[in-house]
């Protein structure tokens, strides 16, 4: 992880990694790296991130839907720090939306994803929590997941027709 919390970009070795699962739950670097997440997320205007995206090869997302400029309209969501997530298929239905990464800057594309699951996962403090997840905080879970398996969303999209630059993106939402 680096000290100025820098978000790794597309290429970085640790985002084609699988995140290792977290055992220490007081450990000094586990607690620094929850703070950091959140401080890189918002600075950022995330609406989730991953621990692989500062460097950090962690099983650790927060999913944080709500209004940004990069999503504006977003549902509004309380963030949940995720440790060691896992889930399971509520509705198989597949939705394509867009979406766009910190780590892959200027391109959103169309990604199918499921609209609702079931996640289980453990709070910053190590106890068991389990949550249902719909349509667009589904997809942002699920996107961070990724990271952690050493997926990036463009390894979803059905077609390079999907993949569009986000200048592009906004003038189609605007319109």
């Amino acid at each position: 992880m680096s000290e100025k919390s820098e978000i790794v970009q597309l290429g970085a070795e640790v985002l084609r990694q699988k995140a290792r699962l977290v055992d220490d739950f007081n450990g000094v670097k586990f607690r620094e790296l929850l703070d950091v997440l959140q401080e890189a997320m918002q600075e950022s205007n995330g609406i989730g991130i991953a621990a692989p995206q500062l460097g950090a090869s962690w099983q650790i997302i927060i999913v944080a839907s709500r209004p940004t400029t990069r999503y504006p309209n977003a549902p509004e969501m309380a963030p949940v720090v995720m440790v060691n997530p896992r889930f399971r298929v509520v509705d198989s239905c597949l939705l394509k939306d867009w979406e766009g990464c910190l780590s892959v800057p200027g391109i959103r594309a169309l990604v199918p994803r499921y609209r609702s699951i079931q996640v289980d996962y453990q709070h910053a403090n190590g106890q068991p929590r389990q949550m249902v997840l719909e349509n667009f905080p589904a997809r942002v879970f699920q996107h961070e997941y990724d990271h952690l398996q050493g997926l990036v969303y463009l390894d979803r999209v059905e077609t390079n027709q999907d993949i569009i630059s986000e200048s592009e993106f906004f003038k189609r939402i605007a319109a």
